[in-house]
């Protein structure tokens, strides 16, 4: 009873106040844009107030997060993960799928933020888009997120990294940081029910740049289900 209750307050307040934020960024977007990703960090730590305090859940760091134009690997098991990204690293440019950018308002403000599209099936065109947009955010030096798994996987799954990967490792030329993420267990994809506990961040050692393909798939597959044990 008291986690329905902690989800279906989670739910309500998350949601409304998100409503309020995307209400602020449109306003801000008109008048001062380049405030943008300050009201954009400020919802992603409304999400960890929330997730704190509403649905009980603690987030542990293991391992030192570096700072600068990394590319950063992680883990996808929940929605938790996409947003807190903007409270772990400095204004992370998040490559996120292409239809997000086509909502109304939203995807406006995405890419205001920095966000950068990426299509499901990363062929030449779509790859060398995603090189470009990445190489503006290098410049910037500001890093550049992955979800080489392309969707959300229950926790304990370990699918095969999608081929964007290994593209934007060989197209970058950048060192890669793999983090596992648990998210999955308190909060599993698609379900409303949201348990309290501790979800954790494991920062995997730094894959460096110029690997074949296959070891530098290997090394970030590994790293990033590190915490597929847990329980």
């Amino acid at each position: 009873m008291l986690t329905a209750l902690r989800s279906l307050a989670f739910m309500l307040a998350f949601y409304i106040g998100s409503a309020l934020f995307v209400l602020a960024a449109m306003a801000v977007n008109l008048v001062a844009p380049r405030s943008i990703p300050a009201v954009a960090t400020g919802w992603s730590r409304f999400h960890r107030f929330c997730v704190r305090w509403l649905l009980g859940q603690q987030i542990r760091v293991e391992g030192e997060l570096p700072k600068g134009p990394y590319l950063y690997i992680l883990k996808h098991e929940s929605m938790f993960e996409t947003i807190d990204l903007l409270c772990l690293l400095d204004r992370p440019a998040i490559a996120a799928k292409r239809e997000l950018f086509d909502i109304p308002f939203w995807g406006g403000i995405a890419r205001r933020y920095g966000l950068i599209p990426i299509e499901r099936e990363a062929g030449a065109k779509a790859l060398r888009a995603l090189r470009s947009a990445a190489k503006e955010t290098i410049a910037l030096g500001r890093a550049v997120c992955l979800f080489p798994e392309g969707t959300r996987v229950p926790h304990g799954e370990s699918p095969p990294l999608r081929a964007g990967f290994a593209g934007l490792y060989a197209l970058l030329g950048l060192p890669v940081v793999p983090i596992a993420v648990d998210s999955g267990r308190v909060s599993p994809r698609g379900k409303f029910l949201k348990r309290s506990g501790t979800i954790t961040y494991r920062v995997g050692e730094i894959v460096p740049p110029g690997l074949d393909r296959s070891e530098a798939e290997a090394r970030v597959h590994a790293a990033i289900n590190a915490l597929n044990g847990s329980v």
